[in-house]
C-alpha cells in the first residue's frame, strides 16, 4: 500500500513526536507521506498549559521507578529508556531548535524563553518540515481494520480515508478543555484491547476542616502507607482542600479508590522525625505553641494544637506525656483527610488505559492488530510531575512513529 498515508491521530505531545519520525522513514525505509489529525483547531493545548505556560519539557533525571502502571513496569523501563534523556534534549535543541535551560532547585528543564508556546511551535515547525500534513478540526470517531494492515478512519463528518497504518495518540481524560474526551481509549476497547480503568491522576484533592489554611504552602514529605509510594515537595492548603507537588504525585492513592475505603496518606511536615520533636518538646521556657512555630507557618502549628487538645498557652512545663505524644503524632504522621479529589478537570495525566502487554515493547505496534501503534497517555503509565510525563509521551511516540517504516 506504497500510496496510503501512516495517520496519526492527535497533535499532542506524542502524536507530534510520532509524526516527525514516522514521515523521516527508519533504518534505511523511504519517506512516508504522514497525515497529522487534530480535533481541535491548533494541537499541542496541553504542552500550552503545562508548567504553569512554561513547559517542563523534561526532567533532569528520570525515576522509572516513580511510574505507576498496573502492566509490567520491567516493560514500562524499557519503553521509557528507549530515547535517553540526553538524546532527547539534542533533538529539542538542535533538530527543533528549542534552546532548554535547567532550573537547578527544581532539576526540571524548561524552554530558555520559559514559553510553551515555543515548544509547541516549534515542534508543529519541524514536523511540517519533515513533511507532515496537519489537519486541524478532524475529529476521528472510529477505526476500521482491513486487509493486509490498512485500516479506514471514520470522521464525525465528513468522508473516511484509508491509512497504511495508524498512530493513536489521542491522550487520555485529563484537562477535558484542551480536547481530550477519551476517544482513542473508546477506540481501543471496541478493538477488543485490554484497557486498565481510567481515573484521574496528579489531580488536587479535596476534604473538610482546613479552609482557614488556604493560601498557605510549604515543603512536607508525605506516605502512602500499605505501599512503597512516598513523595517529598511543596504542599498548598487551598479552599477546597490540597495541592501542589507532594499531594499531586499521590493522588491516585485517592482518586483510583472511590469505591473502596482508600488507605489514606500521612503528612510529616517539616523534616523533623520524632526524636527530634521529643526533644525539643521536653525542656525549656516557652509553649509548644512556640516550639512548633519557629518550624511551621503559625495558622497550621495553631491548626495542629488545636486538633492535639492542647491550649495555646500550655507551657512546656505543664505539656502531659500523652498530649505530648499526641501533638508529635500529628506533626511526623498527620492523616490527611481526603474525601475526594478535583477530578480529570484539573488532572495533568490519566491513569489507567491500554495495557503495555498490548503492544510490542520495542515498535509499540499493536500485537493483534497489525498497522495500529499506540504511544502516549492512552497506555497505562504516568510518572511524578517534573517532565517525566513529557518524557514518557517523547520516548514513545518517537518509538512509534519510528515503528511505521515497516507498515504498508
Amino acid at each position: 500500500m506504497p500510496d496510503l498515508p501512516i495517520v496519526v491521530v492527535g497533535a499532542g505531545a506524542a502524536g507530534l513526536v510520532a509524526a516527525i519520525f514516522a514521515a523521516r522513514g527508519h533504518g534505511g525505509a523511504s519517506r512516508r507521506s504522514v497525515l497529522l489529525l487534530e480535533g481541535t483547531p491548533d494541537g499541542g493545548r496541553k504542552i500550552l498549559v503545562s508548567g504553569g505556560g512554561r513547559c517542563n519539557v523534561l526532567p533532569s533525571e528520570l525515576a522509572p521507578e516513580r511510574f505507576v502502571t498496573d502492566s509490567s513496569p520491567n516493560t514500562l523501563r524499557k519503553m521509557l529508556r528507549s530515547w535517553p534523556l540526553g538524546e532527547q534534549r539534542d533533538f529539542f535543541e538542535r533538530e527543533a531548535g528549542i534552546p532548554l535551560a535547567l532550573e537547578p532547585e527544581s532539576g526540571k528543564l524548561f524552554p530558555s524563553s520559559n514559553r510553551a508556546r515555543d515548544v509547541r511551535d516549534g515542534l508543529v515547525a519541524l514536523a511540517r518540515k519533515s513533511g507532515v500534513e496537519l489537519r486541524t478540526g478532524a475529529r476521528v470517531a472510529d477505526l476500521e481494520p482491513g486487509g493486509a494492515g490498512a485500516w479506514t478512519i471514520r470522521f464525525e463528518s465528513g468522508p473516511p480515508i484509508d491509512a497504511a497504518a495508524v498512530v493513536l495518540a489521542t491522550g487520555g481524560l485529563s484537562l477535558p478543555r484542551t480536547g481530550s474526551d477519551g476517544v482513542g481509549l473508546a477506540i481501543a476497547q471496541k478493538l477488543g484491547l485490554r484497557v486498565i480503568p481510567t481515573y484521574p491522576a496528579l489531580t488536587p484533592l479535596t476534604g473538610d476542616g482546613h479552609a482557614g489554611l488556604a493560601g498557605i504552602s510549604l515543603t512536607v514529605g508525605i506516605d502512602a502507607p500499605g505501599t512503597k509510594r512516598r513523595a517529598d515537595g511543596g504542599f498548598l492548603f487551598t479552599h477546597r482542600g490540597w495541592s501542589g507537588p507532594a499531594v499531586l504525585d499521590l493522588s491516585d492513592v485517592v482518586t483510583r479508590n472511590e469505591t473502596q475505603p482508600a488507605p489514606g496518606l500521612r503528612v510529616r511536615w517539616c523534616d523533623l522525625d520524632e526524636t527530634a520533636w521529643e526533644a525539643a518538646l521536653r525542656s525549656g521556657p516557652g509553649t509548644p505553641l512556640g516550639v512548633v512555630r519557629r518550624h511551621l507557618p503559625e495558622r497550621l502549628a495553631e491548626q495542629l494544637l488545636t486538633e492535639s487538645g492542647i491550649a495555646p498557652a500550655t507551657s512546656l512545663a505543664q505539656l502531659p506525656r500523652e498530649a505530648r505524644k499526641r501533638l508529635i503524632e500529628v506533626l511526623v504522621r498527620y492523616p490527611l483527610p481526603a474525601n475526594g479529589d478535583e477530578g480529570y478537570r484539573k488532572a495533568e495525566v490519566t491513569g489507567g488505559g491500554v495495557h503495555l502487554a498490548e503492544v510490542d515493547s520495542r515498535t509499540l505496534e499493536c500485537r493483534s492488530l497489525a498497522g495500529l501503534f499506540l504511544c502516549g497517555e492512552i497506555l497505562d503509565a504516568f510518572g511524578p510531575i517534573g517532565g517525566h510525563n513529557f518524557a514518557w509521551a517523547w520516548a514513545t511516540g518517537r518509538a512509534a512513529g519510528i515503528g511505521t517504516a515497516g507498515s504498508g
